[in-house]
């Protein structure tokens, strides 16, 4: 519900990028970008919805279920820590392009899933090609555009398709399931996917540049993330064997990363303060505002009795607001510094977490809807200043993968929250509902303390 996002994320795109050679205008460049960045996006949030129909159809539990979100969550967060150098190496056209073929035939694949197994099989192809799509798909842009004041709007732009494709992607997802059956969220992506293919065809070819692939280290970050979800989703005995994997993985990608010129992860970076508290608060709001998507729709289907279409109705007026909300942070952090949005927007987003404690069965529906507008309001408001304030606060040469590592974390702290609020809701959907809450309440409220650490308004 890889994500992303409740803004658009911040990407390890290849740099530096020089400006594409060729005739043509620009302009297709960017709307294939921004449909790839859309159809991205959407897949992180249309599947919450159709949980309850897969459930049904292909007979699987809630850990069935968690896996079906997960699965694609997983892949896309640990394969972005190295996919903007490999962008680099084959070309950005190219990784795009690919990424986009392998996306659209992973779709097909969930579409056309007989079973659970192959179902989770699609939905990790899909996931790896979303990571190899998303700096790419930036890069695009970025090599289309030579002057920065056009490449600085064209980013806008892409940025905005996504923020589009999160707020429609629960009433995509209910529409489709209702109208016709939850593979409709997935064999949607086709002609879209086409339609970018086609874009691409008029987008000059990309260079290739020399980038450095940390195969040790991205091969011991994928076991370790997938072990500990591994943990979180399935309990019992094997759970305590998968959390003893992600730790030994966990060490030797330490380890690895420590020894490296060319780390895919540069420790030292958490040195510096604003980074650590970026990368903090940056999970505590994947967390709230994913963990909130996943439990409240098991919760409007399953206690509730709302069809799928409803429910996704239910989150409009919260995903609605998030593109307007991300364009006021922006000049509000241009005016007064990036910390009072950050500060903020995070203790709007406990004080919305808290409200929806009164949420129960016989609240009424417009109630439960608004309640959830504040926990947008705030996550959107805080987290494009704290995306921008550890940019400003590193090297411009390490830039792009700090931008990487920050959503890779994002989308893992996602990924976890989904796993231990269902692994709850397996039991009790109200129960874990009012728990989830109060975690993601507890959480945010220490990134808010730690937030207040940051620097004020720069001279």
């Amino acid at each position: 519900m890889s994500s992303t996002r409740l803004t658009p994320p911040a990407v390890a795109a290849p740099s530096p990028v020089p400006t594409a050679k060729g005739p043509g205008s620009p302009g297709p460049a960017l709307a294939a970008a921004m449909l790839g960045f859309a159809l991205i996006t959407l897949d992180t949030s249309v599947v919450n919805v159709a949980l309850p129909a897969i459930g049904t159809d292909l007979r699987a539990g809630m850990s069935g279920l968690q896996w079906v979100v997960d699965a694609y969550t997983l892949s896309f967060a640990a394969l972005l820590l190295s996919s903007g150098a490999l962008a680099d190496r084959v070309g950005a056209s190219r990784a795009y392009g690919a990424g986009v073929v392998v996306f659209v035939l992973a779709s097909a694949a969930c579409g056309l899933a007989p079973g659970l197994p192959s179902l989770l099989a699609a939905r990790s192809v899909q996931g790896a090609a979303a990571a190899v799509m998303l700096p790419a798909s930036l890069a695009l842009v970025r090599e289309a555009y030579g002057d920065p004041g056009r490449r600085a709007r064209a980013v806008s732009l892409w940025a905005a398709g996504g923020t589009v494709a999160v707020a429609l992607g629960p009433v995509v997802g209910g529409a489709l399931t209702t109208a016709w059956s939850w593979r409709g969220i997935f064999f949607v992506n086709l002609p879209l996917g086409l339609v970018a293919l086609a874009l691409l065809t008029r987008v000059t070819r990309s260079e290739r540049r020399a980038a450095p692939l940390d195969l040790p280290g991205q091969l011991t970050a994928v076991t370790a993330l997938g072990a500990l979800t591994f943990a979180a989703i399935e309990g019992g005995t094997e759970a305590w064997w998968a959390l003893g994997v992600a730790v030994v993985s966990f060490a030797a990608f330490l380890l690895i990363e420590a020894g490296r010129r060319e780390p895919v992860v540069p420790l030292g970076l958490f040195r510096n303060r604003t980074v650590a508290v970026a990368v903090a608060a940056g999970s505590a709001n994947s967390v709230a505002f994913y963990g909130m998507l996943f439990v409240f729709s098991l919760f409007f289907q399953q206690v509730l009795g709302l069809s799928a279409l409803a429910a996704g109705l239910m989150f409009l007026p919260m995903t609605g607001l998030l593109a307007g909300v991300n364009i006021l942070s922006a000049g509000v952090a241009a005016r007064y510094g990036a910390r009072l949005p950050i500060v903020v927007g995070q203790a709007v987003a406990v004080g919305g977490l808290l409200g929806l404690l009164t949420v129960d069965a016989e609240s009424s529906r417009v109630a439960q809807a608004l309640l959830l507008v504040p926990l947008a309001l705030g996550a959107g408001f805080s987290l494009p200043p704290l995306i921008a304030s550890m940019m400003e606060a590193v090297p411009a040469e390490r830039a792009g993968t700090a931008a990487g590592l920050l959503n890779a974390v994002r989308q893992t702290a996602g990924a976890l929250a989904v796993a231990v609020f269902g692994s709850m809701a397996a039991r009790d959907v109200t129960a874990a509902l009012r728990t989830s809450l109060l975690i993601s309440a507890g959480l945010l409220a220490l990134t808010t303390v730690a937030s207040l650490r940051l620097p004020g308004r720069r001279a």
